[in-house]
């Protein structure tokens, strides 16, 4: 016997199906570093819970190579893609790609240079970088009453977020309560901790006296906290500040030698790109920035954030 389905219920399966037929291209920018591998982990695990199908590349913090990944998901046809940019000022043949392909496009983590100027199915997840670097300084300036030398390590000029962030140790530092610190060196450390590591001892062994290092991330911090122990120094006459309050950063902040970082919550980053993917997918409007806050992390409160990477 025929069993026949209601029109309602006939579309409601052939709905279901096309959302589970649903794929998302994402590239990232470099999936060597901690924090953006805990970004596409969280952004695959949240893509499950929602019947949807994610390919995951590694642009290896090239430029060609990440255009060359976002044509071939377009060309792929894709549903939506999404990009942790490797440049910043790269964004713009990013978007033509696109538009022209007629995909949505949501940028994750990095913020586009061209934010203003985006498509109407394009949008940005991330965090406000004006208030990462100015968590992270002020705390550090705090612990050291105003004055004392500081050395910053910042990620990569390419990257709004480590302009940004660099900006915001200038900035706290010319405040009043803060124009006692001098910087005495500032120099890239590509987000990594072995340049970081070996930024600090070159310093070190160069005989460059300082009170602080303040990293644009947790990975060159650990990096810093490795120089300064090899090197017969000791974390308790140095602070070490990073941003990200990745899980190794905690580990370290517990045992002592971290002193302050900043919560970028790299799930909720993950889970809002794929959020704003699906709206787009589904031709609902968007919201082009969508903010998800920055949270200052000490040994006092490191607690609340353990369970949230």
């Amino acid at each position: 016997m025929l069993k026949f389905l209601s029109a309602s219920a006939l579309a409601l399966v052939l709905s279901s199906q096309a959302y589970a037929a649903d794929r998302i291209g994402v590239s990232m920018g470099y999936l060597t570093t901690n924090f953006q591998t805990l970004i596409a982990n969280g952004m695959q695990d949240y893509a499950k819970t929602k019947g949807l199908d994610l390919q995951v590349v590694d642009a290896a913090n090239d430029v060609n190579k990440q255009l060359d990944q976002v044509r071939n998901f377009a060309a792929g046809g894709v549903s939506a893609i999404i990009v942790d940019p490797v440049d910043s000022d790269g964004t713009p043949a990013i978007n033509k790609i696109a538009e022209d392909a007629g995909i949505p496009l949501i940028y994750v983590n990095i913020q586009p240079t061209d934010l203003s100027t985006l498509g109407k199915k394009q949008a940005f997840v991330g965090s406000n970088e004006t208030e990462s670097g100015t968590l992270q300084t002020k705390e550090v300036c705090r612990m050291l009453g105003g004055k004392g030398n500081v050395v910053v390590m910042v990620g990569d000029l390419s990257s709004q977020a480590a302009r940004q962030r660099t900006q915001d140790v200038h900035d706290v530092l010319k405040t009043g309560d803060c124009s006692g610190i001098k910087v005495v060196r500032e120099q890239v450390g590509n987000w990594s901790r072995v340049d970081g590591a070996d930024l600090v001892s070159n310093w070190l062994t160069s005989g460059l006296s300082f009170d602080a290092v303040i990293a644009n991330n947790d990975e060159m911090a650990l990096g810093a906290i490795s120089a300064i122990k090899n090197s017969g120094g000791s974390t308790d006459k140095t602070i070490v500040a990073g941003i990200d309050a990745t899980p190794d950063a905690l580990q370290a902040m517990k045992s002592g030698d971290l002193k302050v970082t900043v919560f970028q919550d790299a799930k909720a980053q993950g889970r809002g790109a794929v959020d704003t993917a699906i709206k787009a997918i589904k031709g609902e409007p968007i919201d082009r920035e969508v903010w998800i806050p920055f949270k200052l992390v000490t040994k006092d409160n490191m607690v609340q954030f353990e369970s949230l990477n």
